[in-house]
């Protein structure tokens, strides 16, 4: 099989020591090979994220057995070297950054918007990392890149990366069909193409740019009432996996978000893929803390991170640790 990785390595070439797959958004030449590689027929199965979710399954035991195994190999470059598996920092917030409160972010994303630009696209570029615990071993990480493009005959493709941009070049832990197992980075671990799809439900269907529309095309995508603040972010998640946002949409999402009680500001961050952000947070009251991290000119969704605020001694995490954290490209 031709090795996706060097084609994309080739179309945008970089120093032994630079930036590997997954490390920013891809130029205009990866991006047509990446094409190419979308409209490859072979299929592998795919691997479902979970953003939004509480907690990952845990394994079966002889799973958790080949982790424990696994995670030896991980300890790359001796007993002293810095484990692959490593789990990355929370974001900070930046010292001496000044909170903007959601409305008038807002108030905003609103002005940005007039000119409509830029517009909706269906489909989306997203990295993601998510934690898979056991209570039997200590919990291990499974980092992701998915990018989802649509043709004009409603066709779709998804590409489904195994990276770790922190670690580049180390091997990657990824969780197919249920069995962990080392990968190399940047290896294609799920590449499909889906026949045409003509349904007019959410999320598939267009998301509206008005308000009150936009929660009610959010309510019928999850299949049930939004109540909760954590509701209303796991919708976000997925009308984002879905969609990447036109100024008018990230707009109208920005004051659903804004008239929703509880999302705090606590000040600028840098977010995953270093761009600058405001941060909101919301403490669920269950031991997990969301952190939305908006574009502070536009009010668009860059990303969201889930960390404890409790220690879970039974799965092997203290207060402080990131549970999952997605960012999206656009």
């Amino acid at each position: 099989m031709t090795d996706e990785l060097d084609l994309l390595r080739r179309a945008d070439p970089v120093p032994d020591d630079g930036p590997r797959f997954g490390d920013g958004p891809l130029d205009h030449r990866a991006e047509r090979l990446l094409g190419r590689l979308l409209d490859d027929r072979s299929t592998g199965r795919r691997i479902p994220l979970r953003p939004g979710g509480r907690f990952r399954p845990v394994w079966a035991l002889a799973a958790v057995a080949a982790v424990a195994a696994l995670t030896s190999v991980l300890l790359l470059g001796g007993p002293a070297a810095t484990p692959a598996i490593a789990a990355p920092r929370p974001l900070a917030v930046l010292a001496d950054s000044t909170p903007v409160p959601l409305d008038r972010l807002a108030e905003r994303a609103a002005t940005a918007a007039a000119d409509g630009t830029p517009a909706l696209r269906k489909g989306t570029h997203v990295r993601s990392w998510s934690l898979g615990m056991s209570d039997t071993e200590p919990p291990v990480t499974l980092p992701e890149e998915r990018i989802v493009r649509w043709t004009a005959d409603s066709r779709h493709t998804e590409l489904v990366v195994a990276t770790d941009p922190r670690y580049p070049g180390r091997p990657v832990l990824t969780d197919e069909d249920g069995e962990p197992r080392l990968v190399g980075d940047g290896q294609v671990i799920s590449r499909q193409t889906f026949p045409p799809s003509w349904s007019d439900a959410p999320p598939v269907a267009r998301p509206p740019h008005h308000t009150g529309r936009l929660r009610a095309y959010l309510t019928e995508a999850v299949h049930g009432e939004i109540r909760t603040t954590p509701e209303l972010l796991d919708a976000t998640v997925q009308l984002l996996d879905h969609w990447t946002l036109g100024a008018r949409e990230s707009a109208a999402l920005a004051r659903l978000l804004a008239d929703t009680e509880g999302l705090r500001p606590v000040g600028g961050v840098t977010d995953r893929l270093g761009r600058p952000g405001q941060a909101y947070v919301y403490d669920d009251g269950s031991g997990i803390r969301h952190m939305l991290i908006l574009d502070p000119s536009t009010g668009a969704v860059l990303g969201l991170e889930q960390t404890f605020t409790t220690d879970q001694p039974e799965y092997g995490v203290r207060a402080g640790d990131v549970m999952q954290y997605s960012a999206w490209l656009r």
